[in-house]
């Protein structure tokens, strides 16, 4: 029997009054896959991420996670599903250490978060999952220090660890290389790059290069609506988003490395 897909969206969309921010978009990732979502700013992207953890109800159309119709579930419930996302803004618990942030998100969807009289130190595997994304994102010698001290390359990896602490099956990935600096960049491209396999990724950039070396395919989203999707190559030589997108002429290319 096939697995059914990781995510399907149904021709999902959000309506704020008369704005379309997402127009009937359809979409179908498989476990594994590496998709991107691009387009300019305003186009939908982040709305459509809302949209499938559940921080926005859609207007109509579904949202289904592995066969199961989560389009009437909170985040809380998707996120138990295999669900798990970054956003645009950083959002770690300030007060809290880098290890205790960790930690934290080890548990969170673990029964022992209820439990108030041990330390979350005591149990071996949390401990051993906490450890291990501390060294793979180079956190360990900042791993006493309290997030809102950290710089902005520090929280933004921080924030990909958080992520994937629970283990997820989809995780989106909401725009990983904004305000970056150049080494920041590079090594959060490397990090990306080597995410496990067995894990569907849905990224949100504006670094043409960054998203079309990742993605084996590529929607392109335009005032709500698709404009293009399809593979690398068929995405980066469509006129429309030649045209629409990139702001070239029709004999433009859009440059990329594979």
């Amino acid at each position: 029997m096939v697995p059914p897909p990781c995510l399907q969206l149904d021709r999902v969309s959000r309506h704020f009054g008369g704005l379309k921010a997402v127009d009937e978009v359809s979409l179908t990732l498989p476990s594994g896959a590496r998709h991107a979502v691009i387009g300019p700013n305003g186009a939908g992207k982040t709305t459509l991420f809302n949209l499938i953890s559940g921080e926005l109800p859609p207007t109509s159309g579904s949202v289904v996670l592995s066969g199961t119709d989560v389009t009437a579930l909170a985040p809380h419930r998707r996120a138990a599903l295999g669900v798990s996302r970054t956003f645009q803004i950083t959002r770690l618990l300030p007060d809290l250490t880098v290890l205790e942030n960790i930690q934290l998100a080890c548990v969170a969807l673990d029964p022992r978060r209820f439990t108030w009289f041990r330390p979350l130190s005591s149990y071996r595997d949390v401990d051993d999952r906490t450890s291990g994304l501390l060294d793979r994102f180079d956190l360990t010698s900042l791993k006493h220090t309290r997030a809102r001290h950290l710089s902005y390359g520090d929280q933004r990896r921080l924030e990909v660890a958080l992520a994937l602490a629970g283990r997820p099956q989809l995780l989106l990935l909401d725009e990983p290389m904004a305000g970056l600096a150049t080494p920041e960049r590079v090594a959060m491209r490397a990090l990306v790059e080597t995410l496990d396999r067995a894990m569907a990724v849905l990224l949100i950039e504006h670094d043409m290069d960054m998203a079309f070396s990742f993605a084996e395919r590529v929607t392109v989203l335009h005032q709500g609506r698709v404009l293009a999707d399809g593979s690398r190559d068929e995405v980066s030589g469509n006129d429309a988003v030649q045209r629409i997108y990139l702001g070239s002429d029709a004999h433009g290319s859009l440059s990329m490395r594979p």
